[in-house]
C-alpha cells in the first residue's frame, strides 16, 4: 500500500510539471475580502472646531486612483454648505476615539451620474480596484462597506451582502410630475440617459457613496447612490426594502480620467 501510494504522489507531481493539473484559482472568502477593503472606506462630512461634535457626518466614499482621491456621491455634498465661517469639507478615517480628519482640497463632480471625486490632504491611502468589467452580470454576489446611519451609529464601517439583480433605466418611475426635478428630467433626455445596478442587499441613509464589490476579488463594480423607500422616509431605517441601487463603475472610471 505504502508503494502504491508514493508511486501515484510521484505521478501528480509529474503531471503538475507537465502542466497537465493546474492549481485551482484562488479565490478570497468575504472575511479576506471586507478586511481588505475596509482601510479604504471613509466617512464624508464637514469639520468645526468650535462644535460639539466637531464632525458632522454626511455619507461613505472610497479612496481610489492615487491614494488620495475619494469617490462619494454629489447629493452627499449637496448637504455640505457651510454652516459657518470655519467649516469645512473632509473625510474621516474610521476608528475608536479621536478623530482622524483629513482636509479635502478639490473636487470634481459629475451631477448627470451622482458621482463626485474628492482630492484629500495627507498620505495616501490603499485605494480600491475599480472592476474591468463595465457591467456588472445579474447574479453577480456582492457587498456594500459604509457607514450605515452613520450620525447615530458613528463612524464604524459596515457590511451588507447581496446579489446583482438587474441593470435598470436610471428614470425610475415617479408617482406624480410633482417630483421631478432638474437631474431626473436629465436622466431622462436622450442624450443623459444610463443604467444603473438594481441589487438585492440592505442600505441604509449614510450608504450612500459606499462601494459595490465583488465578494470574492474586492474589485468595485458600483457607488451606492439610493435605496427604493416603501411609504414614508422612516421606513428605509426600520422596514428596508432590499432594494438598492448604484452607479456602475465606467461613469467613476469616466470621471477619474478628466
Amino acid at each position: 500500500m505504502r508503494g502504491q501510494v508514493s508511486r501515484l504522489r510521484r505521478g501528480l507531481l509529474a503531471a503538475l510539471a507537465a502542466g497537465l493539473l493546474t492549481s485551482p484559482p484562488v479565490v478570497a472568502n468575504l472575511v479576506d475580502t471586507v478586511a481588505s477593503i475596509k482601510p479604504s472606506v471613509l466617512a464624508v462630512g464637514t469639520f468645526l472646531p468650535t462644535r460639539s461634535p466637531q464632525f458632522r457626518f454626511l455619507g461613505t466614499g472610497f479612496v481610489v486612483g492615487d491614494g488620495n482621491q475619494l469617490a462619494t456621491n454629489v447629493h452627499v455634498l449637496a448637504s455640505a454648505e457651510p454652516r459657518a465661517a470655519n467649516e469645512r469639507v473632509v473625510v474621516v478615517l474610521p476608528g475608536i476615539g479621536r478623530v482622524n480628519v483629513r482636509a479635502v482640497e478639490r473636487e470634481v463632480r459629475d451631477m448627470d451620474h451622482d458621482l463626485a471625486v474628492l482630492r484629500f490632504a495627507g498620505a495616501p491611502l490603499p485605494p480600491l480596484t475599480l472592476a474591468g468589467s463595465d457591467s456588472a452580470p445579474d447574479g453577480l454576489e456582492i457587498a456594500l462597506t459604509g457607514f450605515p446611519l452613520g450620525a447615530t451609529l458613528g463612524v464604524i464601517p459596515s457590511t451588507h451582502k447581496g446579489i446583482v439583480s438587474a441593470t435598470v433605466p436610471a428614470g425610475l418611475p415617479l408617482n406624480s410630475s410633482a417630483q421631478l426635478d432638474s437631474s431626473t428630467v436629465r436622466r431622462l433626455t436622450a442624450g443623459a440617459r444610463f443604467d444603473l445596478l438594481q441589487l438585492d442587499v440592505v442600505s441604509y441613509p449614510g450608504n450612500s457613496g459606499s462601494p459595490v464589490y465583488d465578494t470574492s476579488t474586492g474589485e468595485v463594480h458600483g457607488v451606492i447612490n439610493m435605496v427604493l423607500v416603501n411609504g414614508i422616509r422612516q421606513n428605509a431605517v426600520i422596514n428596508p426594502s432590499r432594494i438598492s441601487y448604484a452607479v456602475p463603475v465606467i461613469h467613476l472610471k469616466a470621471l477619474l480620467a478628466r
